[in-house]
């Protein structure tokens, strides 16, 4: 390995030790209450270290949740490259979401304390980048519902509107599987999420198409 390469390497395992310990306080503290220099001894590193590769908090935080978009972006990016029908192309992406959900935690949960917080906490510029990226994703959604509609297998919608009410109810579905205990006692939360997802698609479908299949497809499932 070369002098420079190990460098990379070690910057890049220097910027998650400091994206570990600014997860670690984001959830312990919330973000207002997390500075630099809480990162940084949480992390067991010198603050000067810390505004080495990043400006400020909201940089930290900002790089967090880009992170776990760009997973998640690249999961349904996948299913787009496969040759499946449109259908099964929204089928996968409620799959792919529900186990980036669970297997992704961290990043998902990161990605729903921003979206749930009331106030905007990053800056302009920092929440026009998330915002760019998760329409990237939201792009791809519609991208499937598009190629349905020009397919003739659904019907004429606002592909971007249904997109968004797409991964908007993939998203709170996901938040109902802390409820299995309580709510959803004696349902299968994976079921009710598969579902919905038929629902959605079969919302889509046109009317001489065949509606939802419940019992046919790929199915969404959980550990």
């Amino acid at each position: 390995m070369g002098l420079k390469e190990r460098r990379e390497r070690e910057k890049e395992a220097r910027k998650r030790q400091i994206l570990t310990a600014a997860r670690r306080l984001l959830f312990k503290k919330g973000i207002q209450s997390t500075s630099i220099n809480q990162i940084a001894r949480t992390a067991e590193l010198g603050v000067g270290t810390i505004y080495f590769y990043y400006q400020s908090k909201e940089e930290i935080f900002y790089s967090l949740q880009e992170e776990g978009l760009d997973i998640l972006f690249r999961e349904i990016d996948a299913i787009g490259r496969a040759k499946t029908p449109p259908d099964e192309k929204l089928r996968q992406t409620g799959l792919a979401y529900l186990r980036f959900s669970s297997e992704q935690k961290d990043y998902f949960d990161i990605i729903n304390y921003f979206l749930a917080t009331p106030s905007v906490i990053l800056g302009s510029e920092l929440k026009q980048q998330i915002d760019r990226k998760g329409s990237h994703i939201l792009e791809l959604i519609a991208g499937f519902i598009r190629t349905g509609i020009s397919d003739g297998i659904f019907r004429p919608v606002d592909e971007k509107k249904y997109a968004v009410m797409f991964w908007g109810t993939l998203h709170g579905l996901t938040q109902f599987k802390k409820l299995e205990d309580t709510v959803l006692e004696g349902d299968d939360h994976g079921q009710i999420f598969n579902y919905a997802v038929d629902q959605l698609i079969g919302g889509l479908k046109r009317t001489d198409e065949p509606g939802p299949r419940p019992e046919n497809g790929s199915r969404v499932t959980e550990d």
